[in-house]
């Protein structure tokens, strides 16, 4: 697009209150956490089994990377085409052993190194999740809050290991990391004793976070989750249990929201403002879930735009940690990636070009007609030209014709494999 569609663009914008120069200078500041196991459907390098603990990917397209090098060259390929600020998350059944296999409980920084190298060669800071899924000692569904001392235990020294990790990339980077804790951990149908599997898992998390750590580093967070696949009836990890101990361990745990680990007929951009009513910092899951946690790629739908709308409306840029959390290997997997950030980078600019002064104060003097209006007239402001200039000096492509690289990508590299 033409450099005059954006200063005529930048016009228009100013005369609603939006500085367009800010919002990008601004937008170009915030990292965005992108997922690495997008590029293999969730299946990392410390076991041959298949995915569970109540999550599932669909589909079989080809190319899906199978060692460390190729899914950092996959990734590498993604971010390239990606404008913004990044960041790195990673699973904990993403060690890599170069010196003998080790398991989850006694994992260390070494089996990670590579990942460090990987992002610190690319200027990324690095988030962490222990993985309480895929494994043999995930026993009848249940990790953390199992009755068994024995598992409990083996996942609670998996925990405090990944603390360790998680403050040795904080170390590391320079950047905090978000160190977050989700098992799908529950029941397929009714219980008989929903407090007592809810009081063990209770007390396991609160033993990985007596670790050691700075939590200026090193960022804990619990994550809800309504229901997952032969978890229907129930899940130790409900949405009041996981808020409730994030609350009563301000000084050492955030409260994580994943948009898909609610009720259909909730929606998390509603939650981000009453959460930051009480907490200096909030962690996100951005996700798509049609009709449950099904993890659709990021597109730019009504409630995506929501929740950015929600941390820039709240001042919230430097106060919420924001990571992409999809999987789909229906179609592929690079492309699923671009097209998550990019949905998710044009929903945050969108936020940042949307007169919110102007229409808070309406709100505020009761004048909710021209609210309305002002709020529609908004949804018209040109901002195709300021996408197209901010991907411009981010050097990446505004249209899709990033879409071409992933062709020749596919062609030579992914199908050969």
């Amino acid at each position: 697009m033409s450099t005059k569609a954006f200063e005529l663009a930048k016009e228009a914008y100013a005369a609603v209150g939006v500085d367009v120069e800010a919002a990008i200078a601004t937008l170009k500041k915030v990292p965005v956490a992108v997922h690495c196991w997008q590029g293999d459907d969730v299946i990392g390098f410390d076991n041959d089994g298949a995915l569970t603990g109540g999550i599932q990917t669909t589909g079989n397209y080809p190319g899906k990377a199978t060692t460390p090098e190729q899914l950092m060259a996959d990734m590498d390929k993604a971010l390239s085409l990606c404008p913004g600020a990044k960041k790195l998350n990673v699973h904990a059944c993403y060690a890599i052993f170069e010196d003998g296999f080790v398991d989850r409980d006694k994992l260390e920084p070494k089996h990670f190194k590579k990942w460090v190298e990987f992002a610190k060669a690319r200027n990324m800071g690095i988030d962490f999740n222990p993985t309480f899924f895929s494994h043999p000692m995930q026993k009848d569904g249940l990790t953390l809050s199992h009755p068994d001392k024995e598992v409990r235990d083996f996942w609670i020294e998996h925990g405090k290991a990944c603390i360790r990790i998680s403050q040795y990339f904080a170390e590391e980077t320079g950047i905090p990391c978000v160190m977050n804790i989700w098992t799908g951990d529950g029941f397929k149908d009714v219980p008989s004793d929903r407090m007592g599997p809810r009081m063990r898992y209770r007390d396991s998390i609160e033993q990985i976070l007596s670790e050691p750590f700075d939590f200026n580093k090193v960022k804990p967070c619990v994550e809800s989750k309504v229901f997952g696949i032969g978890v229907e009836a129930y899940t130790c990890g409900s949405a009041e249990f996981a808020l409730s101990i994030a609350a009563m361990n301000k000084e050492r745990c955030l409260p994580l929201m994943d948009n898909g680990h609610y009720h259909p007929t909730e929606v998390v951009s509603d939650k981000i403002p009453a959460l930051l009513c009480f907490f200096d910092e909030i962690a996100l899951h951005v996700t798509r879930g049609i009709r449950w946690d099904s993890d659709h790629v990021v597109i730019l739908d009504d409630e995506t735009k929501e929740i950015a709308k929600e941390i820039v409306r709240c001042n919230a840029l430097d106060r919420t940690y924001i990571a992409l959390d999809y999987f789909d290997a229906s179609i592929n997997r690079i492309s699923a990636w671009v097209v998550g950030f990019r949905s998710f980078q044009k929903a945050l600019l969108m936020a940042l070009c949307t007169p919110n002064e102007a229409l808070k104060k309406l709100q505020d003097e009761s004048n909710f007609t021209e609210l309305m209006v002002m709020q529609e007239e908004a949804k018209m402001l040109p901002f195709s030209a300021v996408w197209a200039e901010y991907c411009a000096r981010c050097g990446v492509a505004a249209d899709t014709s990033w879409f071409e690289e992933i062709k020749k990508y596919e062609k030579e590299v992914l199908l050969a494999r």
